[in-house]
């Protein structure tokens, strides 16, 4: 029975023609339109495809190019900024020195006038103070010389003398001189 099945399949596959592809009558014909096949996307592809794909990378690649002459532009412009940038700053940085330079140097003139004029006042008043000082020191002497001569005068007398006041005024002025 096995022998039989297997005789029938192989007499049905003899008869069927099996895969169109594969059947050798038809390979003239297949290789006719593959080619024509191939020449017309030949065609399509050269013709209208690539010039298309073709502009758009010219395009991207004339983009790329502008942006980098142009970054390169900014980066000059950058470079530049940065040079007046840090020329202004050290320009701003020594006049700032010269203003701190005379600054200092007012303020020196200035506490020089004050410290000038606050030593005249100081040797005003302490000429003053001192005027002062001889004034009582005189006044303090006049005084010691009084109650010295009143001290003496009533010494003398507690002891029972009469004192004489031309006597008792020479005595207490040569004790005073020394």
């Amino acid at each position: 029975m096995a022998t039989e099945t297997h005789a029938a399949d192989a007499a049905q596959g003899a008869s069927a023609p099996g895969m169109p592809q594969l059947d050798f009558s038809n390979w003239g014909n297949q290789i006719f339109w593959l080619m024509i096949t191939l020449i017309v996307i030949y065609f399509v592809l050269s013709r209208i495809a690539l010039p298309r794909i073709a502009a758009v990378l010219a395009e991207r690649q004339g983009t790329i190019s502008n942006d980098i002459a142009t970054a390169e532009e900014l980066k000059a412009k950058a470079v530049d900024a940065e040079a007046a940038y840090n020329q202004a700053l050290a320009d701003a940085r020594i006049e700032a020195q010269r203003i701190i330079a005379e600054a200092k140097a007012e303020i020196k003139a200035d506490l020089a006038q004050a410290t000038a004029d606050a030593d005249a006042q100081i040797a005003v008043k302490a000429a003053e103070g001192e005027k002062k000082i001889a004034e009582i020191r005189a006044g303090a002497l006049e005084a010691v010389q009084a109650v010295a001569a009143d001290t003496a005068a009533e010494i003398v007398a507690a002891m029972g003398g009469k004192a004489d006041e031309k006597a008792i005024g020479s005595a207490v002025a040569d004790r005073m001189k020394g």
